[in-house]
Formats: structure tokens, C-alpha cells, sequence
């Protein structure tokens, strides 16, 4: 058997789990067709989902499609949930992207598209509900080849559409004006097709033509379209055909090297970790000590992979599986599995919200802040921020559903009530200028028994914060560290730890620190053993220090999150809704016109967004689509907004030690 790891991606209400009730039907595991507003699907599992008829946490099912097993993941379509559909991208062999007959491409369909390009994931595309009224083919077609991608095939036509009969009708070898279109589609990136297609279209054999297709989907250069309608099943067994012939199965080495990734993470009823991770090389099985994340490592203490509908109990999981990992009480979403993959790629947008999440009763506060760091290991990027000062606890968001997700998870998890204060934007700072500072061994002002010099630098935007150690390497203490590898990266921990909160309280990025003295102190010589040792303790303490006094001569500035958004509306609405961007402070391109609809173009601060979307109806009369990327960061105009730090603020010294006096 070979194995197939499949994603199912979607705008919202798109059908996506409609389409793998009914792909787990055909394929026989399972009797009944489930129903998304009833809440009776297989992968909606969680309360709220059911409640609110959406997926919010990826989900594995299994099946089999003659001699291939398919594990199928069905993720969330809402885009307040798009770093757990990058998670899942990148584990993928294939995906199948459903677009809706009736409302064509929306919006975050093209980021989903954008996305699976990016990762060069081979897809398909199913568009559904061709039996809903105003389902269109033509038109769908055109809309797919300008917003999504233009190397399309489309695999056969659509009857009867807006109709509760509207079938699919798949073309063959005998379709000549199939073949043709085919011919000519393959042959733009196959020169061998084309030499064929320049001396006679009809010369090149079918079976040759349809190897061909499945060679270039499966580079994701073409992307064969279907239609069906995953409700009455119309399309769906052609739809199987592609999957089966068109995508690539999975491949990696058995016996190779042990190579893997976590997309998945969950707590059992007994609040054990259970890690879903797809196997690219290698086997792992159960009582094997397993290597994770960042030198971390855990022994497994049994395995479910996945098969036949569900996950089955096994003694071992291998190349190209995808199974559940007991035991790795460590591990966490993200974290590459013995070897990683050279071509692993993350391009998680950030949270650009977050509040302050309440307990109802005041006494819950501890059991408040369990809950989060659990919810944390599922989902890294909501990063539960704790200020002890004020007893308070918040946490990142992508928008306001998610903060309903965090709510109702709480109370059907946890039996927790909670409220949340006002949502605020997230912003960052970047460096000014550059800045030294040194804190010497024995000075009158320095109570740690180290010395340590720090540059701080701007670097180029979106590079995050690198940290480099540029002494003398007897200068270290190695009998701490044990190699100057472990120092740095030791002292790289402080160095990100200590700039989570910059002059104005927010995190500090882009920048580079180096590291330009050190010193530590040892016992006098024998026989004496009385004098003062260096500890570990006294250069994580003594880095704030430096590092803030250093950051303080740099100089910061705030930046917000911007957007940016593209417009799509009627032409006669551009003097409307270019007032609209004005007034929100946005400066708009030049709009581009084509007949009665326009195209504008502009980037926003994020927290404006929103109202825009709000706007953007009556503006429109209901006809305006809002796209929006993150485009990253830019200075905020006037007062520097500023946040409250959750840490004792290095640059007032009495502050910081008195903090760590009490610690002690």
C-alpha cells in the first residue's frame, strides 16, 4: 500500500468537511454522511466547532482508495486560524483546495493558494455546490485562472448547475477538444510535449498525456479542476480518481535516518501530551529514545497510526506515516523529530492583538494560568504573557474568534469562566542607533562576580534577533557552559528573554547584539579554596543589566502592525470608499478600473482593518471584497504608545536587585 498525506483547504463555509464526510463515505468507513449544522461531522470534534458549525483544530482521519491509504487533514477555514493550517502545509504530500460554486474565490482562498505556492504542495481543485443556486462554471473558471492560479486544467463539465441533479461529467481520451486543451496546457512547460503539439496535437498518445499531468501536478506546476457538490456526491468519485492518480504519494527511506515534525499537539483525558508527527525518513517504535525540538529528547511510549478511519495501535511508525507519540512529555508543535528537514519553512504571520484574559472567581488565578501554558503547547503563537505585579494574564490573538475559542476551551476543558478586557493592538520596537554598555567584575556597582560588554545594532527588517559572542574564548567559563556553543547559546536565551520588553514595554526585534567582554571570577589557587566562583546565576542576572543600559543608548521606536489590503468593488462606489481609506489613514494606490469593477490597493495599520470591514458593506452595497496580508511593521505617528512591563525594568537598578533579592 502506498500512503497519501492529504489536506483539505478552504475558505469559511466553503464545505470542506461536507467533502470528507463524503470522501469517508465512499471510500466505506463511514455508514452516514455527517452534518456540519447538526454536529454530527467526524473531524469537528470540539464543542465549539459543532456549536458553530467551523473547524478550529486540524484533524486526522484515514481511509483507502484502492491500493493507496490516504490521511486526510481537514483544517480550519476561518483565517483567525491560519498558523494551524501553515502548521499542517508543511507535512503535506498533496491538498485539495475547495472552492465554492456560488461565491467563487474569496479571500481566504487566495491566501491559502498563496500559501500552498509558496511550499510548492501539489493541489487540486474541487468546487463545490454546484447544485446551490447562482452556481456558475464559466465564470468560476475565469476567476480561478486571474485570482488563484492561471496553469489550470479542468477536468470535465458541469450540467444541470443551481439543481439538486447537477452532475459532473469527467472528459477522456475520446473528448478531442479535451485533449487539445490538455496538449496545449502540458506543452508550455514540457518541450518534448510541445515538439509533439507543433507536428500534430493528436499524435501525442493519451496515456502519455495524462503521465504528463500527473508529473506536472505533482511539481505543482498545473492544478487539475473538478466539480462536484460534496452534499449529493455529484463529482466526488472523480474527484477520488485525481487524488489517487494525480498526487504523489509520499516517499522517504525506512531504513534512513529518523526524520520527522509535530503539527499536532493534545492533552488525553488524563492530561498526558500526545504528539500527531508525519515521518519523512526513518521508523520509529515504541520504548526508542527520540530526539526532538532543541536537544531535548524522551522515550516513546506508544504509538497510534493512522488507518482505515482512525488511529490504531502499532508498534512502530515509519517514512511517509502519520501517527500520535505518547511519552514525549517535552515536545511541542513545531518540533522537527530526529533530523530536520533541510527545506523545513514557518512563515507564521504574527498576532498583531491581545488582551487580558479574567478569571470569573479570583481564586482561579493559578489554575488560570495551567490552563493557558496548556493551551499555549497547542497553539505557541497565542505566547501567555504574566505580569505577577498585577496578577494579570494575556494572551496574543489573529482575531475575535479565536478569543471565543480560548473562552468556551476554558470552560468545556477546564471548568473555567472567564472574561477578557479590551483587545489592543501588539506592536514592536526597533533599534534607533547603536548602543554599548559593560558591567565589570568587582566594581562597586556591579553585586555579580562577571564582566560582560554588549553591542546592540539595527538589522534588516523581519531577521528577528541574532546574538553572537565575540571574546576570547579562555575569557568564557567553560566549566559552567561546558563549550563555548553552550555559552552562546545560553546567553542568546538571556539576551531574547531580556529584550521581550524594550523602553516602551514592547518586544524589541531586528537587531544584532554581540557580545564584546567577558570575565569571570575563579577560587584562589591552592591551598586556599576561600575565593568568590562564577555561577551561571551571576551572568543571567547581570545580562538585563547590560543589555538595557545598551539598548538605552541605541535608542527604540514603536512600531504598529500594518496590512496590506486590496480592495475589489464597483467602480461607482471609488469616490465612497477612496474617502473611506482616507479617513482611516490609509494612502491609497492608484485604483486600477475595469469596467464596472475597480481594484484599489493600500496598506493599513492593523487595528483599522477591522472598520473597513465593517464599512466596506454599506459602501459597497454589499458587493466589496476585502483581501489583507501582513506586511510587517512601521512607525507609529505622534506619542509613542507605550505597555506595561510584566518584569522589574533593568534600567531602574535598585528596582531590578531589590526583585531578585526577593526572588531569593
Amino acid at each position: 500500500m502506498r500512503t497519501l498525506n492529504l489536506g483539505i483547504l478552504a475558505h469559511v463555509d466553503a464545505g470542506k468537511t461536507t467533502l470528507t464526510e463524503r470522501l469517508l463515505y465512499a471510500a466505506g468507513v463511514i455508514d452516514e454522511i455527517g452534518s456540519v449544522d447538526e454536529g454530527t461531522t467526524q473531524t469537528d470534534s470540539l464543542a465549539l466547532e459543532r456549536q458553530r458549525g467551523i473547524t478550529i483544530k486540524s484533524a486526522v482521519v484515514s481511509f483507502a482508495i484502492d491500493d493507496v491509504t490516504i490521511n486526510l487533514i481537514d483544517t480550519p477555514g476561518h483565517p483567525d486560524f491560519i498558523a494551524e493550517v501553515e502548521r499542517v502545509l508543511s507535512v503535506l504530500d498533496g491538498a485539495v483546495l475547495v472552492i465554492s460554486a456560488v461565491e467563487g474565490v474569496q479571500s481566504q482562498t487566495r491566501l491559502l493558494m498563496r500559501a500552498l505556492q509558496r511550499l510548492r504542495v501539489p493541489t487540486l481543485m474541487f468546487v463545490n455546490k454546484i447544485d446551490r443556486g447562482g452556481a456558475g462554471y464559466e465564470r468560476v473558471l475565469e476567476a480561478i485562472s486571474k485570482r488563484l492560479a492561471p496553469a489550470i486544467v479542468p477536468m470535465g463539465s458541469a450540467r444541470a448547475l443551481g439543481m439538486r441533479a447537477a452532475e459532473f461529467e469527467p472528459w477522456g481520451a475520446d473528448d478531442d477538444a479535451f485533449r487539445a486543451r490538455l496538449t496545449e496546457a502540458l506543452a508550455e512547460r514540457d518541450d518534448g510535449i510541445l515538439a509533439a503539439y507543433v507536428d500534430d496535437e493528436a499524435s501525442v498518445p493519451y496515456r502519455r498525456l495524462r503521465a504528463h499531468l500527473a508529473a506536472q501536478t505533482g511539481q505543482a506546476l498545473v492544478h487539475p479542476v473538478f466539480f462536484g457538490s460534496a452534499l449529493t456526491g455529484a463529482g466526488v468519485e472523480s474527484l477520488m480518481a485525481g487524488i489517487v492518480e494525480l498526487l504523489p504519494a509520499a516517499g522517504g527511506d525506512v531504513e534512513g535516518p529518523v526524520s520527522g515534525a509535530v503539527f499536532k499537539v493534545e492533552r488525553s483525558t488524563t492530561g498526558e501530551k500526545i504528539a500527531y508527527a508525519r515521518m519523512f525518513s526513518g521508523t520509529v517504535r515504541t520504548r526508542d529514545q527520540l530526539g526532538f525540538g532543541r536537544d531535548v529528547d524522551g522515550k516513546v511510549t506508544a504509538i497510534a497510526v493512522f488507518a482505515s478511519g482512525s488511529a490504531e495501535t502499532r508498534g512502530a511508525v515509519s517514512a511517509g506515516e502519520i501517527a500520535k507519540l505518547w511519552g514525549l512529555a517535552e515536545i511541542q508543535i513545531g518540533d522537527a523529530i530526529g533530523v530536520p528537514r533541510a527545506d523545513a519553512e514557518h512563515q507564521f504571520a504574527p498576532p498583531t492583538l491581545e488582551t487580558v484574559v479574567t478569571p470569573g472567581d479570583p481564586g482561579d488565578r493559578a489554575r488560570l494560568r495551567v490552563a493557558l501554558a496548556q493551551l499555549a503547547e497547542q497553539d505557541p503563537l497565542i505566547d501567555v504573557r504574566q505580569d505577577d505585579d498585577r496578577q494579570e494574564l494575556s494572551v496574543s490573538l489573529y482575531g475575535e474568534v479565536q478569543k471565543e475559542v480560548i473562552e468556551a476551551t476554558l470552560a468545556n476543558d477546564f471548568g473555567l469562566h472567564v472574561g477578557f478586557r479590551e483587545t489592543t493592538t501588539i506592536c514592536v520596537e526597533r533599534l534607533v542607533g547603536t548602543g554599548e554598555a559593560v558591567e565589570i567584575l568587582r566594581a562597586d556597582s556591579n553585586p555579580f562576580l562577571a564582566t560582560i560588554g554588549l553591542r546592540i545594532e539595527p538589522a534588516p527588517n523581519g531577521t528577528g534577533i541574532e546574538f553572537r559572542v565575540q571574546v576570547d574564548p579562555r575569557a568564557v567559563p567553560l566549566y559552567i557552559y561546558k563549550t563555548l556553543e553552550g555559552f552562546t547559546e545560553r546567553m542568546g536565551q538571556y539576551v531574547h528573554e531580556t529584550l521581550r520588553e524594550g523602553l516602551y514595554g514592547w518586544q524589541v526585534t531586528d537587531c544584532m547584539v554581540t557580545m564584546t567582554r567577558c570575565t569571570y571570577s575563579v577560587p584562589d589557587g591552592p591551598p586556599s579554596k576561600r575565593g568568590p566562583l562564577s555561577t551561571a546565576a551571576d551572568f543571567r542576572k547581570l545580562t538585563p543589566l547590560v543589555l538595557m543600559h545598551a539598548l538605552e543608548r541605541a535608542g527604540t521606536v514603536v512600531c504598529e502592525p500594518v496590512v496590506r489590503v486590496r480592495l475589489e468593488i464597483p467602480t461607482g462606489t471609488l469616490g465612497a470608499v477612496l474617502a473611506a481609506l482616507a479617513r482611516l489613514g490609509a494612502a491609497a494606490q492608484a485604483p486600477s478600473v475595469q469596467g464596472d469593477l475597480s481594484t484599489i490597493e493600500t496598506v493599513l495599520p492593523a487595528a483599522r482593518v477591522q472598520s473597513l470591514q465593517r464599512e466596506l458593506p454599506a459602501l459597497t452595497g454589499g458587493e466589496g471584497v476585502l483581501e489583507s496580508d501582513f506586511e510587517g511593521y512601521r512607525p507609529v505617528g505622534g506619542a509613542a504608545p507605550t505597555r506595561r512591563r510584566t518584569t522589574p525594568n533593568p534600567l531602574n537598578r535598585q528596582e531590578y536587585l531589590m526583585h531578585l533579592a526577593r526572588r531569593v
